[in-house]
């Protein structure tokens, strides 16, 4: 208390205190005490129980011994009483509230105590049975209702008892003390033929342990009541103050509930990554995907063979340029062709983009073979591309919009496809002929709004930065009876290109600026929370529960991958795919 460290010496009036009682320690030879505590002769048998309490909280401590003697009274001169109390004002201990989470085990062992100390008092009319009866659950409920009104509206019982006048926001309730000298409300339903604790009910503050423990066991017991209902039920034997705000608190944080209604937490949109903003050469960096499977004929007889052929996709990530192509298997050989055929056309690639295997689950019931082919060879294709010098970076599982550039495309290729063939099983060959035109169609999308001004520019499309012009544009009349010098073709086309690369930072680049959507900062997870793990296919109430062991952040500082623990098992997710439940998190 002094602030004296335990190795510290002492002085003053510490050291005087402490040099007194030294000196009296001799005094103990002197003090006795009778050692029996069994009843004065003639000896008689008897029942002897040791009693020991303790407990302690930040008001105070206190531990207590008894020696009980079942024959007859007897003195307890080996009584021992330690009781501290803080320099604040005596409270009374509701500790016990805090201890449980449920209302019937409060009640539960609340009643137990009560019939161990009725039993204790009088064993001559000791019970026996080892179920409570309801009364006496409702004699605990009472009891820590007296306490909970007595800790919160101490003021307003004594004003009552003396008969004052009750001021402020509770004389509206016309409050008035029962025959067990509990607070209830007046009101107005005196004359009403509802029962007793419907027309009076018992006040209780607007939140508090035993408040909420009532709260939550009245929105259980009632098949998750909403707000308005759980009100209802409450105010036939309790009214609290402000209790919609309590209620709708306990609400939200009971989790069957929420599971019903979950959420995800979707951070601040991230920046861009420096391949989508960066003046590169078409086809630089990549993003790809799968799509399929489709069936294609071995020949065009009638009765010919089909077997499944796959599409995959190559997305230039900053000018969104286009390459398809058309896959005969799922396996190395042909997926290495692929990018072979890929290379040889538009270049060799620095970085390759595309999402993991899992990102195809619940997606479409028919992609189970990209997933598993992806799965087991992912090891293979990276050291393959490795050796080429290319850079090939995995999406996180389950997260399919940061893949957006591509998944996109697929959705697109997939609507051209069916509405040129729709149902017909076509050759490989014409396949891969309907895929080409599908190809230069997506290359002469716009990258920009279109204008209604006739004297604007051409719109600028990805078909420039491959061709310097749209891939399906209409035949030029022919030059050749112009004269070569006037044209000076190499530097009209450097000069074409320079300007595409110019219009796409002024016209295309700082469409990317603005944040459509995802623009609200949200509170980020931390390692510790519980989540739910959105699931694609499921309802939210059959979502995985887990716990966040890791967090990933991206440039901005937001946490944009995080480590799951499900189970046995630890599932690296996106946060956008978790959804935390409204529960304290494990510091």
């Amino acid at each position: 208390m002094s602030g004296l460290g335990w190795d510290e010496p002492i002085s003053g009036v510490l050291l005087r205190e402490w040099l007194s009682m030294l000196s009296s320690l001799p005094d103990i030879n002197r003090v006795s005490m009778p050692r029996c505590f069994l009843p004065p002769p003639p000896p008689r048998k008897c029942r002897a129980t040791l009693h020991g309490f303790c407990d302690a909280s930040e008001k105070g401590y206190a531990a207590v011994v008894y020696l009980r003697n079942y024959s007859e009274p007897t003195e307890l001169p080996g009584l021992r009483a330690r009781v501290g109390v803080g320099k604040d004002k005596p409270t009374r201990d509701l500790s016990l509230l805090e201890r449980y989470s449920s209302l019937d085990k409060l009640l539960g062992v609340t009643a137990w105590l009560r019939c161990f100390v009725r039993n204790s008092r009088d064993p001559s009319n000791r019970l026996s049975d080892c179920v409570l009866s309801p009364s006496e659950r409702r004699e605990a409920l009472m009891h820590w209702t007296r306490m909970v009104q007595t800790e919160h509206f101490e003021p307003v019982i004594e004003n009552l008892k003396r008969g004052s006048v009750i001021k402020g926001a509770l004389a509206r309730l016309n409050l008035f003390l029962d025959d067990a000298g509990m607070l209830r409300v007046g009101g107005r339903l005196k004359n009403s033929q509802l029962p007793y604790g419907a027309r009076h009910p018992l006040l209780l503050p607007k939140d508090g342990a035993l408040v909420r423990l009532l709260v939550a066991h009245h929105h259980v017991k009632n098949a998750h009541a909403g707000c308005n209902a759980l009100s209802a039920i409450l105010q036939r034997e309790f009214w609290i103050l402000a209790g919609r705000r309590t209620i709708r608190s306990v609400i939200f944080k009971c989790i069957s509930c929420y599971k019903l209604k979950a959420t995800i937490s979707q951070p601040l949109m991230g920046d861009l990554p420096p391949d989508r903003v960066r003046a590169i050469r078409p086809f630089a960096g990549v993003g790809t995907d799968f799509a399929g499977p489709f069936l294609v004929k071995s020949s065009n007889l009638r009765n010919a063979r089909s077997h499944k052929a796959y599409l995959c996709v190559f997305v230039c990530l900053s000018t969104k340029a286009v390459h398809l192509e058309l896959v005969s298997a799922l396996s190395t050989e042909a997926c290495l062709a692929t990018l072979g055929r890929f290379v040889s056309r538009r270049g060799l690639p620095y970085l390759i983009r595309s999402d993991c295997g899992t990102n195809y689950k619940g997606t479409d019931r028919y992609l189970k073979e990209v997933v598993e082919f992806l799965s087991s060879h992912r090891t293979y294709l990276g050291n393959a591309m490795s050796k080429r010098s290319i850079q090939w970076k995995f999406d996180p599982p389950a997260c399919p919009h940061w893949g957006g550039i591509f998944e996109a495309v697929v959705k697109v290729a997939k609507t051209h496809l069916r509405r040129v063939i729709g149902e017909t099983i076509l050759t490989f060959e014409e396949l891969a002929t309907v895929f080409c035109k599908i190809e230069a169609v997506l290359n002469s999308r716009p990258l920009c709004p279109l204008s209604s001004d006739p004297n604007d520019l051409e719109v600028l499309i990805p078909g420039h930065f491959l061709i310097d012009q749209p891939l399906n544009a209409l035949p030029e009349y022919p030059f050749r009876e112009t004269n070569a010098s006037r044209l000076s073709r190499f530097a009209l086309l450097q000069q074409m290109t320079q300007s595409f690369w110019h219009r796409w930072s002024l016209e295309y680049l700082h469409l990317l600026q603005q944040r459509i959507k995802w623009s609200d900062k949200t509170k980020p997870p931390r390692v510790g929370d519980l989540v739910l793990v959105k699931e694609p296919n499921a309802l939210p109430l059959y979502w995985r529960r887990g716990r966040i062991v890791k967090l990933s952040y991206g440039a901005d500082g937001v946490p944009r991958v995080a480590e799951v623990l499900v189970r046995d098992s630890v599932l690296q997710r996106a946060v956008a795919t978790l959804s935390r439940l409204p529960i304290y998190s494990r510091t």
